[in-house]
C-alpha cells in the first residue's frame, strides 16, 4: 500500500489548514501520564524499525519505485472514493514522487534509554519548506508502530527489576533471569507486527522467547546476528494436545517416553495440570525420579491453571498437603536439591519449573517473596510472560502523544503550544524548539529554545532526508537497559 495512505483521514488536507506561507513543523513524541503506579519513565524503543520499515523501505517500494501516475491515480481515487467531492489535491503528492526521498530530520535520545515522562524521546522537522505538512502527516503510523514497543519493553524492565532484586538476594546463579521471564505472548496480540514488535521489547531485558519472527526482526532491522550472539532462544516443550492424545490412563507412560525416548538429554519442557497436577508430583514424577536424575538435562514441569502464586508456593488454606505445599516444595521433597551460601534451597539441575498463565508484574513479586519466605530460590521457577502483560495496555498506558509545538510562518518562528482549560495537565504540551540534557544520569527537557540551543544536547540525528545517520544494534541497546537497571539497584 502507497503508505501516505496508512493515516487518519483527517490528515489529508491539514496541508491547506495550516497558515498561509507556513514553511516548517516541528513536532515531538512523548510520553506524558504513566498509568502504572510507581513508573515514572518509559524505555524508548522502536524508532530505528519505523525509520527503516516505512520511512526508508515502504516509500521506496510502494511509493517512490511505483511510475507517478499509478500513485497519484490511486491515491486520488481513493481519496475522492472517501471524502466524496474535495479539494485535497494532488500536486503536493506529485512533488513528493518527483523528489524522490522523505525531507524529514528525526533527532532522537539512544534507543534502550529510560525516558522520564513529559520529557521527548524524539523530534522531527521537514527539510524542504514546500513539505512542511509532511511532518504531522506521519503522526498516525508512527504512533501506531511505536508506543507498543515501548511499553512492551518497560514492563519487561520491570519483571527484570524485580527477578534481579530476588535472584541477588536467594540464588547462587542470578545470571539464570536472563531465561526466567520468557515470551509467551504471541498468539494474544493485536496481529503479528504488534507480536513481533512486544516480543522485540522483552527480550531487551531477557533472552527467552517463542516469538520466532522477533529473530528476523532484530536481524533486519537491528544488526543482530544470530549465528553469533543469542537473541532469543526457547526449549523443546509439549501442549495440551499432545497430553491428552496420551490419554488419561497413559499419562505416566507419556511423561516416560518423553524424558527418556524423545528427549533422552536437554531441557523438555511437559505440561502437567491436563488432569491432575498433583498426582504428576506426588505418583508419576517418584516413579520416574531415576530416570529423570540420570538424563543430561532438564526436565520442567509446567502447571498453567488456577491461581499461580498458590500453585507454585503453595496455599496456606489449600485443603490438600499438595495443595499447602506447592508445586516448588513437593518437586523438593522427590528430588532435592542443595542450600546455597545464602542459605536458600535450590532444586537439583535435572528438575524445575514453569508457570506461564496470567502472570503479571505484581504476582512475579508474590512469588518470588512467598518462595524466599519459605526458604526456596526465586530461580527454581521460570515465569511465561504473555498477552496478559503485553496486550493489556494502550497508548494511553504512558500518555504517548506526537504534537508540534514550533512553525513557520512567512520566514518567522512560531512557538506553540496546547493547554486546554478542561484538561488535568495531562495535555498541556512543551513549547518551542527542544533542547534534552542528561544531568547526572537523568534527561531533562528545556523548551522554547533557539535554534542554535537545539543543536546541543542529547537528541542527535538518526535521519535526514532519506537516509539513516545512526545504526544502533541489539547488543547496544541491551547493554544500555541493563546498565540502566544496575544504577537503579
Amino acid at each position: 500500500m502507497n503508505p501516505l495512505l496508512l493515516t487518519d483521514g483527517y490528515k489529508v488536507d491539514h496541508r491547506r489548514q495550516y497558515p498561509d506561507k507556513t514553511t516548517l513543523v516541528y513536532s515531538n513524541w512523548t510520553p506524558r501520564k504513566s498509568r502504572i503506579e510507581g513508573l515514572d519513565e518509559v524505555v524508548f524503543f522502536g524508532l530505528q524499525y519505523f525509520i527503516k520499515k516505512y520511512i526508508i523501505h515502504d516509500f521506496e517500494e510502494f511509493f517512490f519505485k511505483k511510475s507517478k501516475e499509478e500513485v497519484v491515480e490511486k491515491y486520488a481515487r481513493r481519496i475522492n472514493n472517501y471524502l466524496g467531492e474535495n479539494q485535497v489535491g494532488t500536486k503536493h503528492i506529485e512533488d513528493l514522487h518527483d523528489l524522490g526521498y522523505i525531507p524529514m530530520v528525526f533527532k532522537a535520545l539512544p534507543e534502550g534509554a529510560s525516558v522520564p515522562l513529559r520529557v521527548p524521546m524524539f523530534t522531527m522537522y521537514n527539510t524542504i519548506p514546500e513539505f512542511f505538512w509532511l511532518t504531522n502527516y506521519f503522526e498516525t503510523l508512527l504512533s501506531a508502530v511505536v508506543w507498543l514497543p515501548c511499553n512492551s519493553a518497560t514492563i519487561a524492565k520491570e519483571y527484570r527489576k524485580v527477578l534481579d532484586k530476588y535472584a541477588d538476594e536467594t540464588s547462587s546463579v542470578p545470571e539464570f533471569v536472563d531465561w526466567q521471564a520468557h515470551d509467551f505472548s504471541m498468539r494474544g496480540m493485536g496481529g503479528i507486527e504488534a507480536a513481533i514488535t512486544s516480543a522485540a521489547g522483552h527480550l531487551l531485558s531477557f533472552t527467552g522467547s517463542d516469538t520466532i519472527p522477533v529473530i528476523d526482526f532484530f536481524e533486519e532491522y537491528y544488526n543482530a546476528n544470530s549465528d553469533t550472539e543469542l537473541i532469543a532462544g526457547s526449549v523443546a516443550a509439549t501442549e495440551h494436545s499432545v497430553m491428552c492424545m496420551g490419554t488419561t490412563e497413559g499419562e505416566c507412560e507419556t511423561f516416560k517416553r518423553l524424558v527418556t525416548e524423545v528427549y533422552p538429554k536437554g531441557i523438555v519442557s511437559i505440561v502437567s495440570d491436563t488432569w491432575d497436577l498433583w498426582k504428576v508430583l506426588t505418583d508419576y514424577l517418584p516413579r520416574l525420579k531415576e530416570d529423570i536424575v540420570a538424563r543430561e538435562g532438564k526436565v520442567v514441569i509446567r502447571p498453567d491453571s488456577g491461581d499461580p502464586v498458590d500453585i507454585i508456593c503453595g496455599n496456606p488454606n489449600g485443603k490438600t498437603e499438595q495443595e499447602k505445599k506447592g508445586v516448588i516444595e513437593l518437586l523438593w521433597d522427590v528430588f532435592g536439591g542443595t542450600t546455597n551460601a545464602k542459605g536458600y534451597k535450590e532444586l537439583i539441575p535435572q528438575i524445575g519449573a514453569i508457570y506461564g498463565d496470567s502472570i503479571t508484574v505484581e504476582r512475579s513479586v508474590q512469588i518470588c517473596e512467598r518462595l524466599k519466605a519459605k526458604g526456596f530460590a526465586s530461580t527454581n521457577v521460570v515465569l511465561g510472560i504473555g498477552s496478559f502483560t503485553y496486550q493489556y495496555n494502550t497508548r494511553d498506558t504512558f500518555g504517548f502523544a506526537m504534537k508540534a509545538t514550533y512553525g513557520e510562518v512567512d520566514g518567522e518562528g512560531r512557538a506553540i503550544f496546547k493547554d486546554p482549560i478542561t484538561d488535568d495537565g495531562t495535555k498541556k504540551s512543551a513549547k518551542g524548539l527542544m533542547k534534552i540534557d542528561l544531568v547526572e544520569g537523568v534527561y531533562h527537557l528545556t523548551d522554547n529554545v533557539s535554534w542554535e540551543e537545539e543543536k546541543q544536547g542529547e537528541l542527535k540525528e538518526v535521519f535526514r532526508d532519506g537516509k539513516l545517520l545512526i545504526e544502533q544494534s541489539l547488543s547496544d541497546i541491551r547493554a544500555r537497559v541493563k546498565s540502566d537497571i544496575n544504577v537503579e539497584a
